[in-house]
């Protein structure tokens, strides 16, 4: 994702004049077309009218870290955003996605009962009763929610967790997978961001209220008092802890956090648990190894779409796009290996 800077200094056109092109103020020639689409990597015809597009601001999404992020980072996450809008689109064309399952009741239960009873009604919608969710990513997939790994950065220190809007036709969820390549991380941003898209909607971004109750949110999420009472117990005991981290899939210190918020343990006795765990060696499970909290549902689209003479290639020229683009959106890599030729 380029910024409008370095797309003029790539081209030797103005950041004016190519703000004036995104306007539509000002039509620009052939061969300045010709050096935009070299700069940016994509066919001429990317430039045509009629190709699917819907613009994605900063305000209509919600960044996990919008505090840790600059406005350059923003505007490459939305790019990122619309680019998945789009290939979706073009699926869509071809293939029947699920039904978007977000009762439209819970913002409401949210503002008057509280994130937390938000995400009860959550779990009795869906079905999932009081027991840990397997899979996270893959139910939301299954609610008709898109979702989908970003790219690694250039210096692979990402600053943006994860993000979401409902400005598309369908939910959207972005997550990371190089900045702390955690699958219990994972699954939390996961549904911070669930929590933001059925509590907040379009609601402005960045407001530290709202990041609390989506955690709030999350936690219940993962984590239902009722059946977590049950199974904590009322003194600080690791050994059992690593359990139920395993058992619920959160983090040893989304644990002691709880015990601390429903009254288990003092507030001096949480401190001294987070000092302990900071020191303790950290154990990352990297997310690829747990294929339920790795988004497929583009992937197994474009699967179904091949069983029907769709390509990769056609996609492409729907998009009008480069190839790899779609690969490299999909998470397939190009194999720049070159190829044996056996002569018999």
């Amino acid at each position: 994702m380029l910024t409008k800077k370095e797309v003029a200094e790539r081209s030797d056109v103005s950041p004016a004049a190519i703000g004036q092109y995104e306007a539509g103020i000002v039509a620009p020639r052939l061969d300045t077309v010709e050096r935009l689409a070299r700069a940016l990597d994509v066919p001429i015809e990317f430039f045509s009218p009629g190709r699917p597009l819907q613009r994605l601001e900063s305000s209509e999404t919600h960044f996990e870290s919008l505090r840790a992020t600059t406005a350059k980072q923003r505007s490459r996450a939305t790019a990122f955003a619309e680019q998945v809008w789009e290939l979706s689109h073009a699926l869509e064309a071809h293939v029947r996605f699920p039904d978007v399952d977000l009762p439209e009741d819970l913002a409401e239960i949210g503002r008057g009962e509280g994130p937390q009873a938000a995400a009860r009604s959550l779990r009795a919608a869906w079905g999932l009763g009081s027991q840990p969710v397997g899979h996270l990513v893959a139910h939301l997939e299954a609610r008709g929610i898109i979702c989908c790994l970003a790219p690694p950065t250039e210096d692979g220190t990402p600053r943006i967790d994860a993000y979401s809007t409902l400005s598309f036709r369908r939910p959207l969820i972005v997550l990371t997978s190089d900045r702390a390549d955690d699958v219990l991380r994972h699954r939390f941003s996961a549904a911070h961001e669930l929590g933001h898209l059925v509590l907040h909607g379009a609601a402005p971004s960045g407001d530290l209220r709202l990041e609390r109750e989506a955690d709030a949110f999350a936690a219940e999420f993962l984590t239902p008092e009722t059946t977590l009472l049950e199974e904590l117990k009322p003194r600080l005991d690791f050994a059992h802890l690593y359990l139920l981290s395993e058992r619920w899939g959160v983090a040893v210190k989304s644990l002691v956090f709880r015990s601390h918020e429903l009254g288990l343990i003092s507030e001096s006795t949480a401190r001294r648990a987070y000092i302990r765990l900071a020191s303790a060696p950290q154990t990352l499970r990297p997310i690829l190894q747990f294929q339920g909290e790795v988004p497929s549902l583009l992937n197994d689209a474009v699967d179904l779409a091949e069983s029907r003479g769709v390509t990769v290639g056609s996609l492409a020229e729907q998009l009008r796009w480069k190839t790899k683009q779609v690969r490299q959106l999909l998470g397939l890599h190009e194999d720049t290996r070159p190829a044996l030729r056996v002569v018999k």
